[in-house]
């Protein structure tokens, strides 16, 4: 596939720059062919200084490109459905990020087209199954060292929300990574998901509910709660505590540098999650270029991207009505076969 893998860059926002970066500075193997942004300029300035790089406003207009191998998309979530099957069209390997599509009839949609191509194309960009930690307790809880899991306890805190953060974002833009982390660590499917409110912080935007507290059930019978604050005014804080028949094990306490100075030691906290996340996303990157160099797709694919969408609109639903509901997944490509069936068919709460 030649020297360097060619990769259009659809977005060159937040999230868009960054991999821009990476892939011209950190990510071996792979350049920057294109990037695509409605806004030129700051298409323009995210790949500043890379040679050989085109700026497109169109999407399209970056998968056609000369040179251009492989996509990886970083646009808002509403853009993503057309730019996957545009990718599939041209039978280019995609790096998608988080969320696959808004909604899960679009996901739906995305997992139909590409099992009509026989093939994988596309890898799902949740970077937590990249993470150090995250694959330590991976590797333990697959040993069955500690016994079977029976609840994880998950904690997710921003310093502050966008201005456009709605109450339902919480679920299904911040949640949906412990949606698809319970599942890749547990190997089970949630099925049902409650929605607690406290009282709003005083920190959080007029109108926005935030924090909130989810309860998810899985198909093997184990409990997953999540305490999600997207606006706790003093750091980005993920961490993890997978409770056993025979132990526990935690991630995620932060062992960060610790300032002494004037008679007080402090630990530095996060401020983003491109800082806590940085080397998952590396590390991510890095084996998507690697795979596709190499003619196979591996990590998360985009019947995980569905069922995120399918639980978070579940959670969606529990948190607008107040009640318990149940995750409606449909029926699975055979190409996505899970090698674990369900096992537990909880009741949704009332």
């Amino acid at each position: 596939m030649g020297d360097l893998l060619g990769v259009a860059v659809l977005g060159a926002g937040h999230m868009g720059a960054d991999h821009i970066r990476r892939l011209d500075r950190v990510v071996s193997s792979a350049r920057v062919a294109a990037v695509a942004d409605p806004e030129t300029d700051r298409a323009k300035e995210a790949a500043a200084g890379i040679d050989g790089v085109s700026v497109h406003a169109e999407p399209a207009a970056a998968l056609d490109a000369p040179g251009v191998q492989a996509v990886l998309i970083a646009s808002p979530g509403p853009a993503h459905e057309e730019a996957l099957l545009a990718a599939f069209e041209r039978g280019l390997p995609v790096l998608c990020e988080k969320p696959m599509t808004p909604d899960s009839a679009g996901a739906l949609r995305v997992v139909e087209a590409e099992a009509r191509l026989g093939r994988r194309l596309a890898q799902l960009g949740f970077m937590r199954r990249y993470d150090a930690e995250y694959m330590r307790l991976k590797s333990l809880l697959d040993s069955g060292r500690l016994g079977r899991p029976l609840m994880l306890h998950c904690t997710h805190r921003n310093v502050a929300s966008p201005s456009h953060f709605t109450t339902p974002m919480l679920i299904n833009s911040s949640v949906s990574h412990e949606i698809d982390a319970a599942r890749w660590l547990l190997d089970e499917e949630l099925t049902a998901v409650t929605v607690l409110r406290p009282r709003p912080s005083s920190n959080a935007p007029e109108g926005l509910l935030d924090p909130q507290f989810v309860l998810f059930e899985t198909s093997g019978g184990t409990l997953v709660d999540v305490e999600i604050f997207v606006n706790s005014g003093f750091g980005y804080q993920v961490r993890c505590e997978a409770v056993c028949e025979g132990g526990s094990a935690r991630i995620g306490d932060g062992h960060t540098m610790v300032v002494t100075t004037g008679g007080r030691a402090g630990e530095e906290v996060d401020q983003d999650y491109l800082v806590r996340f940085a080397e998952a996303y590396d590390r991510e990157v890095q084996s998507w270029v690697d795979a596709t160099r190499q003619g196979r797709v591996t990590g998360p694919s985009v019947w995980d991207g569905y069922a995120a969408a399918a639980v978070a609109e579940a959670g969606v639903r529990a948190l607008e009505s107040g009640v318990g509901q149940y995750v409606d997944l449909a029926v699975r490509p055979q190409a996505y076969e899970p090698t674990r069936r369900r096992t537990h068919d909880p009741r949704a709460r009332s």
